[in-house]
């Protein structure tokens, strides 16, 4: 979703590499996604159902403070 729309970021981090990072998002299994700290979206789905749940879950994010 990054690649194809500039509002979107995203990163891979190597939880190995950064043992803080994976206590701080309580990794437990890979692949995990974090959306703004709020949204957690575990394990490797089909694209179609990765991005259907990431849509239905924007509903839920805090807004940005302005």
């Amino acid at each position: 979703m990054a690649f194809a729309n500039p509002n979107i970021t995203a990163f891979a981090v190597e939880d190995t590499e950064f043992p803080d990072l994976a206590r701080k998002y309580h990794v437990s299994g890979v692949p995990k996604t974090v959306v703004n700290d709020e949204v957690e979206i575990l394990g490797g789905l089909p694209q179609d159902a990765f991005v259907q749940q990431a849509l239905s879950q924007v509903s839920t994010l805090t807004p940005p403070e302005s």
